[in-house]
């Protein structure tokens, strides 16, 4: 099973984020491409602990989290197409330096490298252990970038 913490894998996924363009055309959803880029520095930033953020486990997740993160993470297929994104983690801006995302980006992804957060709680799954992460940041990263094609 492909983890962010194995170093290629980590140069697999800097590679196809590379491959972005401004011209990156989205094969399903509503995000555009700095859209996806920008989600996926916040939500990257998010589990790494890079800013202040309050870790909490909605009620929901509480009665369904663990059994959604089995599912999701138990097998080396990708995540489903439209999967519903949590509001904290929507970008509203279209436009922006794309550039910049990207290399924002890639510097994440190569913090998981040296992943330490402890503190990390996952909004609807809970309490994660390391290996959990590291498979569910893959298929994260994985889902968006074939969301482009790439």
């Amino acid at each position: 099973m492909k983890t962010i913490f194995d170093e290629p894998t980590r140069d697999e996924i800097v590679g196809r984020i590379n491959l972005l363009t401004k011209h990156s055309m989205a094969l399903w959803g509503k995000m555009h491409v700095f859209q996806m880029v920008k989600h996926n520095t916040y939500w990257n930033g998010w589990i790494l602990g890079e800013e202040h953020h309050t870790y909490k486990q909605v009620l929901l997740g509480k009665v369904f989290g663990r059994m959604a993160l089995r599912k999701m993470i138990n097998d080396e297929n990708p995540f489903d197409k439209n999967i519903p994104t949590s509001a904290q983690f929507k970008v509203r801006e279209m436009e922006g330096d794309l550039e910049a995302e990207k290399f924002k980006w890639i510097e994440l992804t190569k913090a998981y490298e040296s992943y330490d957060n402890p503190d990390f709680i996952h909004d609807f799954f809970g309490k994660m252990t390391k290996e959990q992460i590291g498979v569910l940041v893959y298929k994260h990263s994985d889902h968006h970038l074939r969301q482009f094609g790439i």
